[in-house]
């Protein structure tokens, strides 16, 4: 299974990334990094994903951030852990469109889930970065609500 993602994700290397879930096709990137294991989060023109309504459904960095400033994160400038706060990370491709958010963990490192595949939790954001995701382009953070 790891070589799979190796594979998709070149710079991910063995120990750099550990698989946390099995795959599961009800959730995407978006759902768990806003804490939802149990619905498709994306702005399609269907709506056949979940979307706030008073968030543009639209394929936007703008609705991408629009959507976790509705949980209460602000952009910040740093993907650094900084106590006292959770941070997520949007990446984008080349277009600019969104293709993936990261929900970073406690300890510092982050979690993905990728697509329809499994839930990883991998040292770094680059990890991920390449032809699949783009690269990092918001990183926003909110108070944790961690107890």
């Amino acid at each position: 299974m790891t070589k799979n993602i190796i594979d998709r994700f070149p710079h991910l290397t063995e120990g750099s990334f550990s698989i946390t879930s099995p795959k599961d096709v009800r959730y995407n990137c978006i759902a768990w990094a806003a804490g939802d294991d149990g619905t498709w989060w994306w702005p399609d023109n269907f709506s056949l994903g979940y979307w706030p309504s008073d968030v543009p459904r639209e394929e936007t960095l703008e609705s991408f951030i629009g959507l976790f400033e509705s949980s209460d994160y602000i952009p910040c400038n740093s993907s650094s852990l900084e106590d006292g706060f959770e941070k997520i990370a949007l990446f984008v491709d080349l277009q600019g469109r969104p293709t993936h958010a990261a929900k970073q963990l406690s300890s510092g490192k982050w979690t993905s889930k990728l697509g329809q595949l499994e839930d990883i939790e991998h040292d770094t954001l680059e990890g991920l970065s390449g032809p699949i995701y783009g690269s990092v382009s918001v990183i926003m953070k909110r108070p944790s609500r961690e107890r």
